[in-house]
């Protein structure tokens, strides 16, 4: 008896002790979840609103020279001076090679002298043309007559002949400057000084290209374009579709940047290529600071029409196996909820969808890694900057903490 009555008081203090703890247990902390447990996982949502919006597609191209010109020789002799640098820009009629033109020179000046040794001879036949003349009723032969008219008529021959002769030759004088036929850029020289070339010879000397402004080559496959043309001719109720020559066309460049210069359609090839199945398009861009350089690769983004329906950034989307798009949303119990979207159209980088969506429903654009379908969530509401950063809305303007860059 006495062991039990020893014991007795350390029960009821366990006892005590452990009610206590149950009823913490039960308590809730501030944010409304039971002690212990964890809380509710931010994520950053955007309000989506239904607006009219731009249908795009997207084709990859490569930017070729508005114009090309192999530089090649007109006259041969040796190359005496290279008066540009490689790769730098040219104006039309700049000097690219100076070819050794004594020889030339001197055929100016021989035919010079065989001009005017032709046209010494006009005075003279004429002077007998005029005295036969006269003489001709006064004992002077008819014959006499027209021989001096045939001598004057092949004098005046020669001298056409000489001055033919002398132009000849000082076109081929100015041939021994190689200028350039148009503003562009040049490429290495195939030839240095000391070098002999010959007229019209197979090698060029180097390349000149125009690069301002430039074409880009977008090719797209027959089946493709005909759904193009087809968009953008469509023009129903729900799209307003453009004249397919002057729809704009934007380019984004291989580091992901935007050309500042919107294009236009310049010509679309009339045949399909039977190896590839693709039609090639060519557009047409201004290129003032040469940002663009033939056999860059871009992507064109090419505006087909207008469509009412609501964005959902690429950022926020995904596809299922069947090829559908899904983005996850947040229900009006704070529970994340995943939609697929049967129909979706591009628009920019976002993507348009037309059901399954109303307006003030919260797509979830980050926080991704920490939910899972039908969790309890915490809502952030946010936006997503010019630069394709999430910004929590009551983040201040200019901070750059807490951002995440948009794909």
């Amino acid at each position: 008896m006495a062991s039990l009555s020893r014991k007795l008081p350390l029960f009821l203090t366990l006892c005590l002790v452990l009610g206590a703890c149950s009823d913490q247990s039960g308590q809730k902390d501030a944010s409304g979840s039971k002690a212990g447990e964890r809380p509710p996982s931010p994520v950053s949502v955007i309000i989506l609103k239904k607006s009219v919006n731009p249908l795009t597609t997207v084709l990859s191209g490569r930017a070729e020279a508005y114009k090309t010109a192999d530089i090649r020789p007109r006259v041969g002799g040796i190359i005496k001076q290279i008066a540009v640098k490689e790769g730098s820009f040219v104006k039309a009629g700049d000097l690219l090679y100076k070819i050794d033109d004594a020889t030339y020179k001197a055929s100016v000046d021989q035919y010079k002298a065989a001009l005017e040794k032709a046209e010494a001879a006009i005075p003279s036949a004429e002077s007998n043309v005029q005295r036969y003349e006269r003489l001709a009723n006064s004992g002077a032969s008819q014959k006499d007559y027209e021989d001096a008219q045939t001598t004057l008529a092949q004098d005046k021959a020669a001298v056409a002949e000489a001055k033919a002769d002398l132009e000849t030759a000082q076109i081929n004088l100015d041939w021994t400057d190689v200028r350039a036929p148009f503003d562009g850029v040049t490429s290495a020289t195939n030839y240095s000084v000391g070098n002999i070339v010959t007229a019209s010879q197979t090698d060029s000397l180097m390349t000149l290209r125009q690069i301002d402004p430039i074409y880009i080559q977008l090719n797209e496959s027959s089946l493709n374009l005909m759904r193009l043309r087809d968009a953008i001719a469509a023009g129903n109720q729900k799209r307003k579709a453009p004249d397919i020559d002057r729809t704009d066309i934007r380019l984004t460049m291989e580091d992901g940047t935007e050309y500042p210069y919107a294009g236009k359609l310049d010509m679309s090839e009339m045949a399909v290529s039977t190896t590839t199945g693709t039609v090639s398009i060519r557009t047409l861009f201004k290129n003032p600071q040469n940002l663009i350089l033939p056999g860059m690769y871009v992507r064109a983004t090419i505006t087909i029409g207008q469509e009412e329906g609501y964005l959902i950034p690429q950022r926020a989307a995904s596809h299922n196996a069947n090829g559908d798009l899904t983005a996850k949303f947040v229900t009006k119990d704070n529970k994340v909820e995943t939609r697929t979207f049967r129909n979706s159209r591009i628009s920019g980088n976002n993507w348009l969808v037309t059901e399954g969506v109303a307006d003030g429903d919260k797509l979830i654009v980050d926080g991704f890694q920490w939910i899972t379908e039908n969790q309890t969530v915490k809502p952030v509401l946010s936006r997503i900057d010019d630069q394709g950063f999430v910004v929590p809305e009551q983040q201040a303007a200019g901070s750059s903490d807490g951002k995440a860059k948009a794909p």
